[in-house]
């Protein structure tokens, strides 16, 4: 079930609010004792975070499927994505799951059911979990106070959700609401231009946006790469490249090199222009979760 965005917050007495995590949606199924990590792509994500496969196995009450963010917080308990893209890296926040729904307990189906219902059997799960598996962070059911906290903290954003809606699968629902706070969206790499000074592989990720079938092109990002992550996503580029521009119309840019536009980029900016191009964008990582066809200009978030 997906969030529909929203320029400001919802009122009204069936609204509910809570923390909007920066990672990667995941839901955790376990049947007959296995545990699997799914993305919303359906990837398998299980191999990469065995923290969360044994938190998940240790949890009561026989097969179950919850919903959930993987995300890793900083000093401050905020999640970042970037630092999620870390992960196994020396000195990297371990990552842990913020868990906010539950679709299934003990074999029994629960989508159906209301999501104020849904939440308290999730909460009475979660009850003595301790280590890597947490519940999502409730906020009060003041949208204005709720966006206010989420401001002051730093967080991505907050999502309202109608505590009398049922889950409904694989649709954008009006029922849960997101409202971002941080400027961060995805992206689909169409090119990158030739490194300059002491940089290698690339000087910056060229990105565009779909219009219809056309990929628009909306930006030149430069910063936000260590050398880890340009080392890499070079190599990953270098095997995407091609002759043809992806973008319509192309832009002008000398000696850029085109790559199929199979990659999307999670990209922080501060705002978008008068010419419909990014601001000070900054790259944060490499979204394996979403379909570059889903980044499109309709959905764009301004």
């Amino acid at each position: 079930m997906l969030a529909t965005l929203s320029p400001e917050v919802v009122t009204g007495p069936e609204w509910v609010f809570e923390e909007k995590y920066d990672g990667i949606r995941a839901i955790a199924t376990r049947q007959a004792g296995a545990i699997r990590l799914w993305s919303r792509m359906l990837q398998d994500l299980t191999a990469g975070f065995p923290e969360i496969v044994a938190a998940v196995r240790a949890l009561p009450d026989g097969d179950l499927a919850v919903d959930g963010e993987l995300v890793s917080l900083d000093e401050h308990g905020v999640s970042r994505f970037q630092l999620l893209q870390r992960r196994g890296a020396k000195g990297a926040t371990a990552p842990r799951y913020a868990v906010f729904d539950i679709l299934e307990l003990d074999g029994r189906s629960l989508r159906s059911r209301p999501l104020a219902e849904r939440r308290t059997a999730l909460e009475k799960l979660l009850a003595r979990t301790t280590g890597p598996i947490f519940l999502s962070r409730r906020l009060p059911r003041d949208g204005e106070k709720a966006d206010a906290i989420a401001r002051e903290k730093g967080w991505e954003g907050i999502i309202a959700k109608d505590e009398r809606s049922i889950y409904e699968a694989n649709t954008r629902s009006r029922s849960w609401r997101k409202v971002k706070v941080r400027k961060e969206s995805e992206f689909v790499i169409g090119g990158y231009t030739a490194p300059a000074g002491s940089r290698e592989q690339f000087g910056a990720l060229l990105v565009g946006l779909y219009q219809g079938r056309d990929l628009r092109f909306v930006g030149k990002v430069g910063t936000g790469y260590t050398r880890e992550t340009l080392a890499s996503l070079g190599a990953r580029l270098a095997r995407l490249r091609t002759p043809r521009c992806p973008f319509t119309p192309p832009p002008r840019i000398g000696g850029a090199t085109w790559v199929r536009p199979k990659l999307v980029a999670q990209i922080a900016y501060a705002e978008w222009t008068a010419g419909d191009k990014l601001r000070q964008p900054a790259f944060l990582g490499l979204r394996t979760d979403k379909d570059p066809t889903e980044c499109t200009w309709s959905s764009r978030e301004i």
